[in-house]
């Protein structure tokens, strides 16, 4: 949901802005083959019932609506990703990091995929125009190990633990699920104060989050 309010900021203002998305996970201790639900798994982590762990997915799912995605965490399946943010370091190579990127999330939140699979992870890159036979090769091996291991030790470096998180020019920060007018606003301010003194330099706007300790809160 930050995202799309991002990309939205985006269309909004005149100024030029280059996304590029980091590698990061959860939960890195994720087995690929899991036989639980993602109400049992919130449910276990965070002492409440299933029926509790299903209403606050249920409101999530409701919020996404919101924002003109679909989420469906019935059939949504839990698993280790690290293979996926490999594949997308390639497509990144490739210029479609974006593509697969949003493939990769439709598949998960949306499509009740198993991306952690790389047959599945093959389908979704021929989706955006992956040669298959290349994304085979990258899976089978442990190409870009190192590149997503990089991303994940800068987003610790800068003390990461939550999603969505937005760092701007190396220096500003925005946490969680902002509106798309915080977004603009804080977009266009860096975009003219950057460079110079700014009482934005090192700001953090927190909004709608979720990490692995925590949850998703406010």
């Amino acid at each position: 949901m930050g995202k799309k309010r991002l990309e939205d900021a985006i269309q909004k203002i005149e100024h030029p802005v280059q996304v590029t998305y980091r590698c990061f996970e959860l939960d890195p201790t994720m087995e690929r083959q899991v036989d639980y639900t993602i109400y049992q798994k919130l449910a276990d982590k965070y002492g409440m019932s299933l029926q509790q762990a299903k209403s606050t997915c249920q409101s999530m799912e409701s919020t996404a609506r919101e924002e003109g995605l679909d989420f469906n965490f019935e059939t949504m399946k839990l698993t280790n990703t690290f293979d996926a943010h490999r594949l997308t370091m390639y497509a990144k190579k490739e210029e479609l990091m974006h593509e697969m990127n949003d493939r990769i999330l439709r598949a998960y939140y949306s499509e009740g995929k198993h991306i952690g699979e790389h047959s599945t992870l093959v389908e979704l890159a021929t989706d955006v125009g992956i040669n298959p036979d290349s994304a085979k090769k990258i899976l089978s091996s442990d190409a870009f190990t190192a590149d997503v291991r990089k991303d994940e030790q800068i987003a610790s470096q800068y003390g990461i633990r939550s999603i969505p998180f937005f760092l701007i020019n190396g220096k500003y920060s925005m946490t969680g699920a902002q509106p798309t007018d915080s977004f603009v606003e804080a977009l266009t301010k860096i975009y003219e104060q950057d460079g110079q003194d700014s009482p934005l330099s090192k700001s953090h706007k927190t909004g709608v989050s979720c990490d692995d300790d925590n949850g998703c809160e406010r």
